[in-house]
């Protein structure tokens, strides 16, 4: 059985930012006395500059750190600060860029975690990996350890863009193909699923999918979003691999962002319409899927994101090579470009 890590405290509230230094004081027994980095990027100093500036009042060995790129050498330049510092925590406030890259080097320097975001745009808020940019416009999935604590402020989040909170919905409906991937790969290698992590990942989708708030600014839904996002990176915790929420879909969009980097779309989305496609080739009924999107007015047309025919043909082509040791629907399909150029008309209409 994998050995796996929980949160020591989990904080969804509607002004937690507010009471920031009462909740870590939780998390981190002491964390007064810890030499502490807030890392967080200069664009959000007007929205949480308050907060940040709080903190570091009750926090007198704290500093603030300012990340300018998700890469692995900017996450590495912060590793090395830390252990050349003393650094005993780590605290990322923003979105998927400055948590990956300080949940990574939180690793790396072998100290605590917080996550504190901005923004929903994906499960890595708890997950056990972090992306970070590598050579050029590449991007690499590190694994590292899930945050010691996670705090989620609803008055704040409910600011962020649309189009990051439609992502974090992309990000959670791809579990729904993900998991039917998980069973083919359990069964080609005479494997088991961890029905834990099954279950969890499963309820994920299902907390989302069958909620009645449809309202993407309404704080219900920023708790049930960030509930889901949550069971998604804890159930990767504890398989011990991705597999709970990571299937052909997401072969898709690695192979959009290996091979066609100029396609601006985003991570969530790009799985979410890569659901679409790995549900019909599954012999499933899409319906669920299109239903959640449209009542979350997510565009579901390849053309409107500048995937053409050509690209969306050529990227799921390519898709298996993209992971070759993961089995999915992929290995048991025969895919040509007619049976592609179908799916993508269908999606066009």
């Amino acid at each position: 059985m994998n050995q796996f890590n929980l949160p020591g405290c989990l904080f969804i509230e509607e002004g937690a930012c507010e009471r920031l230094n009462e909740i870590l004081a939780d998390c981190i027994p002491g964390i007064e006395k810890k030499r502490t980095v807030i890392a967080t990027e200069e664009s959000l100093l007007p929205i949480m500059g308050a907060y940040l500036d709080e903190m570091k009042r009750d926090l007198p060995k704290s500093e603030l750190y300012l990340i300018e790129e998700n890469s692995f050498e900017e996450a590495m330049e912060l590793a090395k600060y830390i252990c050349m510092k003393d650094v005993e925590v780590i605290i990322g406030v923003g979105g998927g860029k400055v948590l990956d890259v300080a949940k990574y080097a939180g690793f790396v320097g072998k100290i605590s975690y917080i996550c504190v975001p901005t923004t929903l745009s994906n499960d890595s808020l708890s997950s056990p990996v972090a992306v970070l940019g590598t050579e050029g416009d590449a991007r690499k999935t590190f694994k590292c350890t899930i945050p010691a604590g996670i705090v989620v402020d609803v008055n704040v989040v409910i600011n962020a863009p649309l189009s990051h909170l439609q992502s974090g919905i992309g990000d959670t409906i791809s579990k729904y193909t993900a998991l039917y991937d998980w069973k083919l790969d359990a069964a080609h290698r005479g494997d088991r699923v961890d029905g834990f992590s099954y279950l969890l990942s499963d309820m994920a989708f299902s907390s989302l999918c069958y909620n009645e708030e449809k309202s993407l600014k309404s704080k219900e839904f920023i708790k049930i979003l960030t509930q889901a996002l949550v069971l998604g990176g804890l159930a990767m915790e504890i398989a011990g691999n991705s597999r709970p929420s990571s299937g052909s879909e997401h072969l898709f969009c690695h192979s959009l962002e290996e091979n066609y980097r100029e396609i601006s779309i985003s991570h969530g989305m790009a799985v979410a319409l890569g659901s679409l496609v790995s549900c019909r080739l599954q012999g499933r009924d899409v319906s669920r899927l299109e239903t959640v999107m449209r009542a979350y007015h997510m565009d579901m047309d390849p053309m409107n994101w500048g995937i053409t025919k050509k690209i969306f043909t050529d990227a799921w082509l390519k898709a298996a090579d993209t992971r070759k040791d993961r089995y999915t629907v992929l290995n048991e399909v025969a895919l040509t470009s007619d049976l592609l150029g179908g799916i993508y008309d269908e999606l066009r209409r």
